[in-house]
């Protein structure tokens, strides 16, 4: 009988996994509950002890509460895994955290796999870029150190989340209320990913990574297509009329991103992601869901069907 790297998999060395308790895609949430599901050990690295840390123990991990910033933390919650998943939300000590981590795995010298998870505008900046956003600089100098350390790496970029709060705290939010898209995309293409498609992107890879160590993944959904297409996607499967509105940039940056009063450092980001759009930067399209899992990414519309509670008023 063929024998996988999972079966292999030795139940003395969990896959750490960070960002576990996180809120945009959950990403690290799922790839800890879909690990499970395949009877592999996990530990979930969470920043504070909360419902969220009760959840992941329910479906067997072991978690552990730790500061992706304090080399002491991120050295005791590595200790003995030898396969980690590194997520963390949009912080602006996004950087400090990926060097404590690389470091660490570094000093530990027996890491097999480190699934970091980056973003698509990475493949299309250079030092010396300046139009994207704080976050995705940071992001792009995190692939420039993992790149660096020598450490087992895999890159993971994902385009933008259906679960993006442009989509969901925004798109959705105008959909209920009035069956309208209200985004300042213009006539932007974008093929935004499943956080579901992502999860089971890492945890294959976290499960049987040899083949994949050294590779760059870029993850989209199975179309790119402006927003009017994308309003008939979500009209098709809530079974009532949605158009898109394309709002003035300043407008919408005054009037309904500010509303959400965000930290200054996640606001810059979520405005360049709506700019970035307008301008075409999320016109991508890849296979590498369906390749990696064997099943095409899913659309808009399978997200909106999954999803209807979000798009009732």
């Amino acid at each position: 009988m063929f024998i996988t790297e999972e079966k292999l998999m030795s139940r003395e060395w969990p896959i750490l996994v960070t960002g576990a308790a996180g809120s945009v895609g959950a990403v690290g949430r799922m790839v800890v509950e879909i690990l499970r599901q395949r009877d592999l050990p996990v530990r979930a690295l969470v920043h504070r002890e909360d419902e969220r840390a009760e959840a992941l123990r329910a479906v067997g991990a072991e978690v552990v509460v730790a500061d992706l910033t304090r080399g002491a933390d991120v050295v005791r919650a590595m200790d003995g895994c030898r396969r980690m998943y590194f997520g963390m939300s949009v912080s602006a000590s996004y950087v400090a955290a990926t060097v404590t981590a690389a470091a660490a795995a570094r000093a530990q010298g027996n890491m097999e796999v480190l699934v970091n998870m980056s973003q698509m505008t990475v493949s299309q900046m250079s030092l010396t870029s300046t139009t994207e956003s704080a976050q995705q600089r940071l992001h792009w100098l995190a692939e420039q150190v993992l790149d660096w350390s020598g450490l087992p790496i895999v890159q993971i970029r994902p385009t933008v989340f259906q679960e993006n709060p442009l989509f969901t705290a925004f798109a959705a939010s105008s959909i209920a209320k009035e069956g309208t898209i209200r985004l300042p995309f213009g006539s932007g293409r974008t093929s935004p990913v499943a956080a579901r498609d992502v999860s089971e992107v890492v945890a294959t890879i976290l499960a049987n990574p040899s083949s994949h160590i050294g590779k760059v993944y870029e993850l989209t959904g199975p179309r790119s297509q402006n927003l009017t297409a994308m309003a008939a996607e979500y009209s098709e499967a809530l079974g009532r009329p949605v158009t898109y509105v394309d709002v003035p940039y300043q407008q919408w940056l005054d009037q309904e991103l500010s509303a959400l009063g965000l930290p200054d450092h996640v606001f810059e980001h979520i405005a360049t992601m709506a700019r970035l759009h307008s301008e075409g930067r999320y016109d991508r399209v890849t296979h590498d869901v369906e390749q990696i899992i064997g099943r095409p990414a899913s659309s808009v519309r399978d997200f909106v069907a999954d999803n209807p509670a979000l798009f009732q008023s």
